[in-house]
């Protein structure tokens, strides 16, 4: 019985072969960037934006 080997995938970000240390990525720099992107909302799923509801309208309003 012959093993098949284990298809690798690239990084998501630059495409360089996987590091086991920084998986899914190549490295710290393409980690922490998939970070930034997360916490800059630069992923986001598409669709038409969630009706705001009353509470988060009245947030809106000055006081006095």
């Amino acid at each position: 019985m012959t093993t098949m080997p284990i298809p690798t995938r690239p990084c998501p970000l630059c495409g360089k072969p996987r590091d086991a240390a920084h998986a899914p990525f190549c490295s710290a720099r393409c980690r922490d960037r998939d970070l930034l992107r997360w916490l800059d909302d630069g992923y986001a799923i598409p669709g038409k934006p969630a009706d705001r509801g009353d509470d988060e309208a009245a947030d809106d309003t000055p006081f006095g």
